[in-house]
């Protein structure tokens, strides 16, 4: 018997209920990956998972993912899904995936979900942390999942600058150019900053969806502000030109971190893959 196969009280169900989606949740480590998404000769999430997966279960099923995260970003709560038949057992699914990838890959959470359930167009909203060392001195236990900023930061103006991207925008100026006829328009419900103390600062985005590079885009320019090369007032002007070219830099990518992902609010599908306690793109 396989993870696959369903047990014998599930024979007699009606045809059409013998589908099911496994939603996982995933924490993993992006340093020494390409990215989530599989790329020819390349280590990447997907890749490392999707191996792991035809060891357990005989096949390596098509994922649906929420967020296709870049190379270096890290996730704590990254989900995805893929169709399995009733009875799957996810707990052992589990226990076997945390047994092969630990530590840079981790389940934190393996369920069985609606056959509609869709890790990517279920989704209701994203939330993404960039963590910033902004000390005169790099702190190497942070060099992993923060970017050491090391002149000061005007934390006020970095909240100001942060406020107009709240409500839905074009986001054109704050994106790399991805395949024609793409939209750039997004609905961003939260973009706040956090002072953890001891020189420790925290951006949080949380959007219906994010375009490629958005948030580390967003991050560069707002460093910007908080170094005084712009100021917040510039931020809604630059939203509006819609032109690359006239934003900040772009936030290295080892202070991103997919943060959670949040459901319709129906049954099983309605949780949000939302951690309990503090943490550290797009």
């Amino acid at each position: 018997m396989t993870l696959f196969d369903a047990p014998a009280s599930s024979i007699e169900e009606p045809a059409n209920s013998d589908a099911r989606t496994c939603r996982l949740v995933l924490a993993y480590d992006g340093t020494d990956f390409r990215g989530f998404a599989s790329q020819l000769e390349q280590r990447t999430v997907e890749g490392v998972l999707g191996e792991a997966l035809a060891r357990i279960v005989q096949t390596e099923p098509q994922l649906a993912v929420a967020g296709r995260t870049d190379a270096g970003v890290h996730a704590r709560g990254q989900v995805v899904s893929f169709p399995v038949a009733v009875g799957f057992d996810v707990d052992r699914l589990r226990s076997s995936l945390n047994g092969m990838l630990r530590p840079e890959v981790v389940v934190r959470e393996a369920t069985l979900e609606p056959a509609e359930f869709d890790a990517r167009y279920s989704a209701h909203w994203r939330e993404y942390r960039y963590t910033i060392v902004n000390r005169p001195e790099p702190d190497p236990f942070r060099a992993r999942y923060a970017w050491h900023v090391g002149a000061p930061l005007d934390l006020r103006a970095l909240r100001l600058a942060a406020d107009p991207f709240v409500g839905e925008h074009d986001f054109l100026a704050f994106s790399k150019k991805g395949p024609a006829g793409k939209t750039t328009v997004r609905t961003v419900f939260e973009s706040t900053w956090h002072d953890l103390g001891d020189g420790i600062l925290r951006y949080d985005i949380r959007a219906s969806a994010f375009c490629w590079r958005m948030v580390r885009s967003i991050v560069g320019t707002l460093v910007d502000v908080g170094i005084g090369k712009l100021t917040p007032g510039d931020m809604l002007t630059l939203l509006r030109a819609g032109d690359r070219n006239s934003t900040g830099s772009t936030a290295p990518p080892n202070g991103l971190c997919l943060w959670a992902v949040g459901y319709p609010e129906k049954g099983a599908v309605a949780r949000a893959a939302r951690p309990a306690g503090p943490g550290a793109d797009a």
